[in-house]
C-alpha cells in the first residue's frame, strides 16, 4: 500500500453525503427547529431540540426521541438539550411527538454523529514467520487453547480461476500442518469463524446461514439462520455475544443462543464511514478488523464504532510467495498466552506472528 493510500484509509474521503432534514416536515403543522444545526456532530457536542410552530397552535407537550429512544419531554414548546456523549456513531434520527389541541403530530430530522478521533498509526515487529497452506482462502482465524482454528472460503483468487473448497480446520500453527478438517459443500462459501464456550461458530457468505460445531470434536451441532437477509463476512465475539460483519460499515452484536441481533455499531474514521469491515478479532476490549482490500487493520472502539488506530500491514504481502491466486490480507488471531497477533492472507503461504506498539 502506498503512503497516500494509507492516508486515504485513515481519513477515507472528503465527500460527505448530505443529511438534511426530512422534507415532508414542510407540509406539517410542526417541524424540528433546525436553526443553527450542522450536518455533522462529534460526541462531545450537544443538540438543542425544539420545534417550529408553523401556525401558532397551542402546544400542550412534546416528547423527543433519538433513534426511537425517548430522550426527554417538555411542557409547552420549551427547548431541551440532548448531549451526544453516549451515542453510537452514525445517523441520529430525531423525532418530536407534539401534542396540540387534542391531536398529536410528528416532526422528524436527521443529523450525523461522526468520530472526533484522528486514528494513530501503530507500528509492528515481526517475531516469527510460519508456514501457511497456500490453498487456504482464509476467512476466519482464531486460537483455541494452543490450536489455530481457521475457516476458509472457496475463492479462486484472481489468477488461475481454480476454485477451492470451503472448510473448517484445526492447524498446528508452528508447522502449518492441518490435522483436522471439515469441508463444506461446493454450494457453500465459508466466511468468518469464532470460538465461544467451547463452540465454534462459522458463517457463510451468501447462504444466509451459519453453523455451530463442538470445538473439540468438530462435530456439527446446529445450523442457524441469520436474523435478516444479509451477507456473512467476519465473525468474532466479546465473551458474551457474537460480533458479525456483513461487508458494510456495521458490526452486529448477536445473541449466540437464538442468533438474534442485540445491538450494532457503525464504524467511522473521522467524518467518514468505513465500509467492507471483514475478518475481526476481539483483543483487550477492542475490535481489530481487516478492511477488505486495504491490507490494514483498524482498531475499533466497540462502544461507539470509532476507529482509534490503524496498523498498515501492506509490506507483508511482499514477503509471501507471489503467485496468480495471491489475494488480500485477511486473518487475525490473538494468542493471549504470548500477547501476540498472528496474521495471514487469502492464499498466502506464510503466517506472521507480530507484536504491535505505538
Amino acid at each position: 500500500m502506498k503512503k497516500h493510500n494509507l492516508l486515504a484509509f485513515i481519513s477515507l474521503g472528503a465527500l460527505i453525503i448530505s443529511c438534511n432534514g426530512d422534507k415532508k416536515n414542510q407540509e406539517n403543522l410542526f417541524s424540528i427547529d433546525s436553526t443553527g444545526f450542522k450536518e455533522q456532530y462529534h460526541t462531545d457536542e450537544k443538540l438543542s431540540l425544539g420545534v417550529k410552530n408553523n401556525e401558532n397552535k397551542t402546544i400542550d407537550s412534546i416528547i423527543y426521541y433519538v433513534n426511537d429512544v425517548k430522550v426527554g419531554s417538555v411542557k409547552g414548546n420549551s427547548k431541551i438539550d440532548f448531549p451526544f456523549t453516549d451515542q453510537k456513531l452514525g445517523y441520529q434520527n430525531i423525532k418530536a411527538l407534539v401534542y396540540s389541541e387534542g391531536e398529536n403530530n410528528e416532526a422528524t430530522y436527521r443529523v450525523e454523529l461522526v468520530s472526533n478521533i484522528q486514528p494513530k498509526l501503530l507500528k509492528y515487529t515481526i517475531l516469527n514467520t510460519y508456514t501457511h497452506d497456500l490453498k487456504a482462502y482464509t476467512q476466519g482465524l482464531e486460537f483455541h487453547r494452543d490450536t489455530l482454528i481457521e475457516s476458509t472460503g472457496n475463492g479462486s483468487g484472481s489468477g488461475t480461476g481454480l476454485r477451492g473448497i470451503s472448510s473448517l480446520r484445526k492447524t498446528d500453527y508452528k508447522t502449518g500442518k492441518v490435522y483436522k478438517i471439515v469441508e463444506l459443500p461446493e454450494s457453500v462459501f465459508g466466511e468468518g469463524c469464532t470460538i465461544l464456550n467451547n463452540k465454534i461458530y462459522q458463517i457463510t457468505w451468501q447462504n444466509n446461514e451459519g453453523y455451530v460445531y463442538n470445538a473439540d470434536t468438530f462435530k456439527k451441532e446446529k445450523t442457524f439462520s441469520y436474523f435478516k437477509k444479509m451477507e456473512g463476512w467476519g465473525l468474532s465475539n466479546d465473551g458474551k455475544n457474537l460480533l458479525m460483519s456483513d461487508g458494510s460499515e456495521k458490526i452486529y452484536f448477536v445473541n449466540p443462543q437464538d442468533f438474534k441481533e442485540v445491538d450494532y455499531i457503525n464504524v467511522y474514521t473521522a467524518n467518514t464511514k468505513i465500509k467492507a469491515v471483514n475478518e475481526m478479532e476481539w483483543i483487550d476490549g477492542k475490535i481489530y478488523a481487516n478492511i477488505y482490500t486495504m491490507d490494514a487493520i483498524a482498531v475499533i472502539n466497540p462502544k461507539n464504532g470509532a476507529v482509534e488506530a490503524v496498523i498498515n500491514l501492506a509490506d507483508l504481502k511482499s514477503k509471501v510467495t507471489q503467485h496468480p491466486d495471491l489475494d488480500v490480507l485477511n486473518g487475525i488471531a490473538y494468542n493471549p498466552k504470548t500477547k501476540t497477533i498472528f496474521v495471514t492472507g487469502k492464499n498466502w503461504d506464510k503466517m506472521f506472528e507480530i507484536k504491535v506498539g505505538e
